[in-house]
């Protein structure tokens, strides 16, 4: 499976230093409301940004652009894959299928993936939250979609034994506003969002933000809207040989922090795992070997 495009918004970002300054007054533009500000008229962008049309056209041929038509429909197509359905999914990796066995196909995939991911990884942001989501002073909040409930609920199930205060949110949107109620500038909620996004975990972020909450974002390479109230944003690609996106580069970053979180609470987070470890003794929930 052939790697993911590069995304407009990374030529962007990578290219940053090489523009002048009107370019660069330009791409923020296209930043700040992406990808829908680089889909207006040539002038209504230009006029947006207080810049000439020629601008536009030469950012666009900097990036690798013909032109800003050309521009544009790399942004189209960037938009067609966010809102794809698994059925159109399935559709668009059979046309590409070999004789290959699934096994292999799947994991050259995700090899690619994650080696991508790791790429666009900012390793100060992950150090950033990882000391956030150490420290016990701020309550962590999680929530998940539809597929990404599951990364939710194994982060939950390790933080709550690294470090004390940690809640998992209910399944039930209706329920929300309840822990939005003890949200506040102390709180950090950690949101999993990927594309088809939706549109109740945007609104919990949002009202979570207007509190003063953290939010960390796990998203794919295209962004949930969720990106726009929050730096804290890791995006892991997720395409795959499947109906359904893959968020095995999700669970990578999440292992990751779990490992770092636990090595920053180390000699506090000892003593809650032994004390678990009796409870398991006590309770033989688990087969013991001695």
């Amino acid at each position: 499976m052939p790697a993911a495009p590069t995304l407009v918004k990374e030529m962007i970002q990578d290219g940053m230093e090489t523009l002048t300054r009107s370019e660069r007054q330009l791409a923020n533009i296209l930043l700040q409301d992406y990808p829908v500000a680089g889909l207006q008229s040539i002038t209504r962008l230009a006029q947006a940004a207080g810049v000439s049309t020629p601008t536009v056209i030469r950012m666009a041929r900097k990036l690798g652009f013909e032109g800003f038509p050309d521009l544009q429909e790399r942004l189209r197509e960037e938009v067609a894959e966010q809102i794809k359905k698994p059925i159109s999914k399935r559709d668009a990796w059979q046309a590409k299928a070999s004789d290959e066995h699934v096994l292999n196909t799947f994991a050259r995939a995700v090899s690619s993936n994650l080696h991508h991911t790791l790429d666009r990884l900012n390793p100060a942001m992950f150090d950033e939250v990882a000391a956030l989501l150490a420290d016990t002073a701020r309550h962590v909040y999680l929530a998940g979609g539809r597929i990404t409930r599951s990364n939710a609920d194994y982060l939950f199930n390790h933080l709550q034994i690294i470090r004390p205060n940690v809640t998992h949110l209910s399944h039930s949107a209706n329920v929300w506003p309840q822990y939005l109620l003890d949200m506040d500038d102390r709180a950090i909620l950690v949101v999993f969002d990927i594309r088809r996004y939706e549109s109740d975990l945007l609104k919990l972020a949002r009202l979570a933000a207007d509190r003063g909450s953290t939010i960390v974002l796990f998203t794919d390479q295209w962004g949930s809207p969720i990106s726009k109230v929050t730096p804290f944003v890791f995006n892991a690609l997720v395409e795959a040989p499947s109906n359904w996106d893959s968020t095995i580069c999700i669970m990578m970053i999440v292992e990751a922090l779990i490992a770092e979180v636990q090595t920053a609470r180390w000699e506090d987070s000892r003593d809650r795992i032994e004390e678990l470890e009796s409870m398991f003794s006590a309770t033989k929930l688990f087969r013991n070997f001695n």
